[in-house]
């Protein structure tokens, strides 16, 4: 059975770019287009994985990351910060929010693939 994973990003571009990608090598891919939506989705059905943007409307991707980290459920999943935010103090907060690791956009799609094929299989 595939593996699912949520994409939140406010750009539908992005969310296209990583769709496609994921899609391309056999996984299924639940797209939100903030954290809010992103919650609500991920508390519909959990996932193998989430990828979200930090600057978004609604519902940050830090807060997005606490929130599901809160849930018994999303304890153990990997949560990938995909964003333009590259310091040292966002990486920072970001781990310390629970974040797994850090991909800075924009991405290469192989290097995607590499990523999460190594935290999901």
């Amino acid at each position: 059975m595939a593996k699912t994973v949520l994409s939140v990003d406010d750009s539908s571009s992005i969310r296209q770019m990583v769709a496609f990608t994921l899609k391309s090598a056999g996984y299924d891919v639940i797209e939100a287009v903030d954290g809010q939506d992103g919650l609500n989705k991920a508390k519909m059905k959990t996932v193998d994985l989430v990828l979200t943007d930090q600057n978004m409307p609604v519902m940050d991707g830090l807060t997005l990351i606490r929130t599901l980290r809160a849930m018994p459920n999303y304890r153990a999943v990997p949560i990938l910060m995909l964003t333009t935010e590259s310091s040292d103090g966002m990486k920072m907060q970001g781990k310390a929010a629970g974040a797994t690791g850090w991909l800075v956009k924009p991405f290469d799609p192989s290097k995607l693939l590499e990523v999460v094929k190594k935290v999901i299989g």
